[in-house]
């Protein structure tokens, strides 16, 4: 896998764009820097239900709680997501560079994520406008069992901006299924609208906020840093979370919180 395949791959997806052949152009080019097992090209336009655009696995089991679970609502508490949010995708992202601290140990993982036999992720990040992200997520599953090397990801690195050029080029036009939509309120006041709606329990704007943050995996020493307050000042808000919605657990909390994100982005 070296430069002049990487290059010749490159010229040969510049000639593709815009036209049906482009995706299998980009996958070998993207095949001279890194194997993968599966790849999956996501649109998300702000907070509305994110679109599959495109797929490719060698396992189906890995895509098969996508449409059911991911792009229903557990997609707000996908770290790539996140970035997207937040403004800050850019480039080629490790998920395990950028995932909360106790991302294995919380609920999204164990319920959605393992679900998927991912290993390991690298996603691609293209802007189209302030409101619309493209991911094109590479991972390695149980097919390879296997993480992406150094040397891939450094590869991808290197050629971060011609491989998110390509993307925001061939997909210029897109416009997402829904349209483009206002902003809406914080995903927290939602939260805390639809839990008082659907069950009667009225959380502070605080405990929806860690409310979140516990559900994507951060510990209370991050949750703190994140808010600007400190762990134990997290700790008594968690008590007071689990406390109002009658729960002992993690587990507890995202089966009650997890159905009402469903919706909350459309």
């Amino acid at each position: 896998m070296g430069d002049v395949q990487t290059r010749a791959a490159t010229a040969q997806t510049i000639r593709a764009l815009g036209t049906p052949q482009f995706m299998p152009c980009f996958l070998s080019l993207l095949h001279t820097l890194a194997a993968f097992d599966n790849l999956i090209v996501i649109a998300y336009c702000d907070e509305q239900r994110p679109e599959a655009l495109y797929r490719e696995y060698t396992d189906p089991v890995v895509y098969l709680p996508m449409d059911s679970e991911y792009l229903e609502g557990a997609y707000v508490l996908d770290p790539f997501y996140l970035q997207h949010r937040e403004g800050r995708a850019s480039g080629v992202e490790r998920l395990a560079d950028i995932a909360p601290d106790r991302f294995r140990r919380s609920e999204y993982y164990r319920s959605y994520y393992r679900q998927t036999t991912l290993i390991d992720e690298i996603a691609i990040f293209a802007r189209l406008s302030p409101l619309i992200t493209l991911t094109a997520c590479m991972g390695r599953d149980r097919s390879s069992g296997t993480r992406f090397l150094p040397r891939e990801v450094n590869a991808l690195k290197r050629h971060e901006a011609t491989l998110s050029a390509l993307m925001e080029t061939h997909w210029r036009d897109y416009q997402p299924a829904l349209g483009t939509p206002a902003r809406a309120l914080p995903l927290s006041q939602r939260l805390q609208h639809a839990l008082a709606r659907e069950h009667g329990v009225q959380l502070s704007p605080r405990q929806a906020e860690v409310a979140l943050y516990i559900l994507r995996g951060h510990s209370s020493q991050s949750i703190g840093r994140a808010l600007g307050i400190s762990a134990q000042t997290v700790k008594v808000f968690r008590r007071q979370l689990y406390a109002k919605c009658a729960v002992s657990s993690q587990a507890q909390l995202f089966a009650l919180l997890l159905p009402l994100l469903t919706g909350l982005g459309e």
